[in-house]
């Protein structure tokens, strides 16, 4: 039984590591597609940003996995190359097409629209369920008001940050 329960755990983190792969990709294609310096120095910053604390939540998450070190370190090279790779990719993408055109817009509109709802999906699916769902928080009432409010002031921040971005 408790083979089961480990094989349920590594495939969940693994799912997580893939979508967060893809995400990080995808928007690494965001990034290198967007052509204009009004669109780039804000993603430049919002990516290093979202990329350091996505990491870390990642890093915590394959901790909690007690994955061997070798399987570690390949997750940790595969999260690290993700957006680079991405970037290159957008900037092959983008070498295509006119930066005037309204297939430049679309194609970083699609993009951007595409990391964002993996995003949300990831965080909220993977990530925040399986939090939500704790048996310690569903029977405390002043953890879960605390977990909420932080939930909603960090939500709340992001949208803030959304202004200068």
């Amino acid at each position: 039984m408790p083979l089961y329960f480990l094989l349920k755990a590594c495939l969940a983190e693994l799912v997580l590591e893939l979508g967060i792969l893809v995400h990080s990709v995808i928007i690494g294609v965001s990034l290198g597609a967007s052509l204009r310096p009004s669109t780039i120095r804000p993603l430049v910053g919002a990516l290093s940003f979202h990329q350091f604390f996505e990491g870390i939540g990642l890093g915590g998450c394959i901790v909690q996995a007690n994955f061997k070190a070798k399987a570690t370190v390949i997750m940790a090279t595969f999260f690290s190359l993700t957006a680079p790779v991405g970037i290159a990719l957008g900037i092959a993408i983008s070498s295509s097409y006119s930066k005037h055109s309204s297939t430049a817009l679309v194609v970083e509109g699609v993009f951007n629209s595409a990391a964002a709802g993996i995003l949300i999906y990831m965080s909220l699916v993977d990530l925040l369920a399986a939090d939500f769902n704790n048996p310690k928080l569903q029977t405390n009432t002043k953890l879960q008001l605390a977990v909420y409010l932080a939930l909603f002031l960090g939500a709340g921040m992001m949208s803030l940050l959304a202004i200068w971005a």
